[in-house]
């Protein structure tokens, strides 16, 4: 694999977690602004939101870790990693609610867990 190639999966592993951590500011901005003020509920609970963030998740996801899992052959961030997309897939799935914040906690935690294995198996 190229060094360029390789640069280019590592910047997105670092951008796989950082869209992880928005995410993750989105889900708790979310439950405060509109449960707690009642503010913001058509932008931040906006349904095209949570699929689009799933759509890249997905491909940045499966890029990065996916790549990541071939070259250094370890399977644990892969596995971590798609049971974190597939709880996220779930929370797109089961609309909003107490459901959906949890599944979509875990699993950008699990996410962004992946990202950082597949980092330090990288180097």
């Amino acid at each position: 694999m190229s060094d360029a190639l390789l640069a280019l999966r590592a910047r997105l592993d670092r951008i796989g977690v950082l869209l992880s951590g928005l995410c993750l500011i989105h889900c708790v901005a979310g439950l405060f602004l509109v449960g707690m003020l009642g503010v913001g509920g058509s932008v931040l609970l906006n349904p095209d939101i949570h699929r689009w963030g799933l759509a890249f998740a997905l491909v940045i996801g499966a890029a990065t870790i996916g790549i990541g899992a071939l070259r250094h052959g370890r399977l644990l961030p892969l596995a971590i990693g798609g049971t974190g997309l597939a709880l996220m897939g779930g929370a797109v799935a089961v609309g909003h609610g107490d459901a959906e914040v949890v599944l979509t906690v875990c699993g950008v935690l699990l996410v962004a867990t992946a990202h950082i294995i597949n980092m330090r198996h990288s180097h």
